[in-house]
């Protein structure tokens, strides 16, 4: 095929593909999704061969946001059954951190609901990391606390953070009728603060919340001039007792080629599969690895994924290999600019991202996280049989049901 030809090409130059080539990714047939997943793979072990980025959140707020967004479990009036707590003490953060760490995870994200930090919760974060730094050396920490104030990234960088994470999520056409308390340009503008203040940008997008194919094009243009280091590409877990409960519009085949598509425009960015892969690409997952560099191990922040060891498996079973933590993710080209970003800003206390997974911790600030191995950390999705008889490419809501973090144990949710 001429068009993935072109892509092919254009992706081992770096060169950004068009839009109308973007799109036609999105318009191919299942009978080419094949071809379309080998293409992209080739772009994809030019870059970063055949490691696997594993990635592992801690949730240190859950819950008890003020924010509209309506694909979120925790926004404002969600009457989703989730579990809701305030802050996560240092020590419990971290020991919620180590059972990632123990199971092959190389970054860790520490995410808390809310619009954005005060200082107080910047400083409190601060400690959190150095906490975390303190038990697993040379371990990434990425923060993803909200929208940020002038000086806070800085703040973050200076305390050890790495990175910080906050997600376009849909295109700026659309971002009104998905968030009304704020903006678009609100979150470029926490990017850009990200990136200014020398911290490894993580900036991406959740599909299925009834985008089109230019919606999700546009988005990931958007990310592109941004230039983030990573992107993660969450796919929409619809959370009962939320607007978008009843979203169910993507089949596995259209999530390979949603992540084709923003592999060609993102050739040489850390590209994660995050949020609902296990709701959305269900088996497929293990082709997904041809396309992405980068996964979260384990649980996601209210709902729970696969077990740790299956995705382990998963991997190896592939054909792929996790990244050791001694291993540059990025290519050498993104890393020295990356680096030089860094040392533009001075010194600080760093030892060199509706997603993500969850934390070993399944409760308030008041319990005590399980310092179980990642593997053993997060439950297996429950599956529902399938139907007798499905038609090729039919969406399938029914497959898998969606449990949230901490179903099934003694951890009720408290407020």
């Amino acid at each position: 095929m001429d068009l993935l030809n072109t892509l092919v090409d254009k992706g081992l130059r770096r060169e950004l593909p068009t839009r109308e080539e973007a799109l036609a990714v999105l318009a191919t047939s299942d009978d080419e999704l094949l071809d379309v997943v080998a293409a992209a793979g080739k772009v994809r072990r030019q870059w970063f061969g055949r490691r696997v980025k594993l990635n592992y959140l801690v949730n240190l707020k859950s819950g008890l946001c003020p924010e509209d967004c309506s694909y979120c479990s925790q926004r404002l009036g969600s009457k989703a059954e989730i579990l809701k707590y305030t802050w996560l003490k240092p020590e419990e953060a971290s020991q919620a951190a180590a059972a990632g760490v123990a199971g092959g995870a190389k970054r860790v994200c520490l995410v808390a609901s809310g619009r954005g930090p005060t200082d107080r919760d910047v400083e409190r974060v601060g400690k959190t990391i150095e906490a975390i730094k303190e038990q697993n050396e040379g371990v990434e920490v990425c923060a993803c606390l909200g929208l940020l104030s002038d000086g806070q990234a800085e703040r973050l960088k200076d305390a050890g953070a790495d990175a910080y994470n906050h997600n376009l999520n849909t295109s700026e056409a659309t971002y009104g009728q998905i968030t009304k308390t704020h903006t678009y340009a609100d979150r470029v503008d926490t990017v850009q603060k990200a990136h200014a203040a020398g911290l490894s940008a993580c900036s991406g997008l959740i599909a299925g919340m009834g985008e089109s194919d230019e919606d999700l094009v546009d988005v990931v243009f958007s990310l592109r001039e941004l230039d983030p280091d990573s992107v993660p590409v969450n796919f929409l877990i619809p959370f009962e007792g939320t607007p978008l409960a009843k979203e169910w519009n993507l089949t596995p085949q259209r999530c390979l080629r949603i992540l084709a598509m923003v592999r060609f425009v993102c050739p040489d960015i850390e590209v994660r599969l995050a949020g609902g892969r296990e709701v959305h690409l269900r088996t497929m997952q293990p082709l997904a690895l041809q396309l992405v560099n980068s996964i979260f191990l384990g649980d996601y922040l209210t709902s729970e994924g696969q077990a740790g060891q299956a995705d382990l498996d998963m991997i190896a079973d592939a054909g792929f290999e996790v990244e050791g933590a001694g291993t540059t993710t990025l290519p050498a080209h993104r890393a020295d600019a990356m680096a030089a970003a860094a040392a533009s800003h001075g010194p600080c206390g760093s030892s060199a991202a509706e997603a993500g997974c969850g934390s070993a911790c399944g409760g308030c600030s008041g319990h005590e996280p399980e310092a179980v191995p990642a593997q053993a950390a997060a439950q297996a999705s429950v599956q529902a049989p399938a139907p007798a008889q499905a038609s090729a490419g039919e969406v399938r809501p029914g497959l898998v049901a969606v449990r949230r973090r901490g179903a099934g144990t003694d951890l009720a949710p408290n407020a």
